[in-house]
């Protein structure tokens, strides 16, 4: 019969190995998810360029990151569920969603894009954010009546958000994105109203002007 120390040392060897492949499994995530952000980031700054190529190729190199990710972390799902995890699915549905949304695109199901509702929703609350800088860089361009149908967009999203009401632990934090893109939406009406009755005002002096 083998003595407790042997049988000790044997469960060790085996936790050992066990968390020497959690651990690489963890390291892997952690870069594949680093470099999948940084992708998704530069795919949204392509979107505000007018880029449509260029984001739809970092959008689809995030994509296989994350797809590798969610692979090698089968054998490990307190991993795959983890915070860092879920960070990179979030800004990869919030660029997929940019670009949909910029270009009258019909919307990607979370189950299309490979992430969790959570990750989906926050990122549907992030892309609020980028609907407000494509419009303000159209306002600048003297275009607010293209900016409408995305003012309309952002409404749609927070008028989803707002019914969400399921604890936070379940939805990633939701609310406090919510709240944020709420914030965001209010200043963006307040912008493109304020520069449509301007617009208004500047084409009635133009009438009254004599030639």
């Amino acid at each position: 019969m083998e003595t407790i120390a042997h049988q000790l040392d044997t469960i060790a060897a085996q936790v050992r190995e066990h968390w020497h492949q959690k651990s690489a499994a963890r390291d892997r995530a952690l870069a594949n998810g680093r470099e999948a952000i940084r992708n998704c980031a530069n795919a949204i700054r392509a979107v505000h360029r007018h880029d449509t190529a260029a984001a739809e190729d970092l959008l689809d190199r995030a994509r296989s990151l994350l797809a590798e990710t969610a692979a090698s972390l089968a054998g490990h799902p307190d991993l795959l569920h983890a915070g860092y995890v879920e960070d990179a699915q979030k800004e990869y549905a919030e660029g997929r969603l940019t670009l949909a949304l910029v270009n009258g695109l019909p919307l990607p199901t979370p189950e299309a894009l490979g992430v969790s509702a959570a990750a989906y929703l926050n990122g549907a609350a992030e892309a609020v954010g980028e609907l407000r800088r494509y419009i303000l860089d159209l306002l600048r361009q003297g275009k607010p009546q293209q900016c409408e149908s995305l003012l309309a967009a952002m409404d749609d999203i927070y008028s989803v958000l707002v019914t969400m009401d399921f604890p936070d632990a379940m939805t990633g934090g939701l609310r406090r994105s919510t709240d944020n893109a709420r914030g965001i939406l209010e200043r963006t009406r307040g912008d493109l109203t304020m520069a449509l009755v301007q617009q208004a005002v500047q084409i009635r002096l133009e009438r009254l002007t004599p030639d």
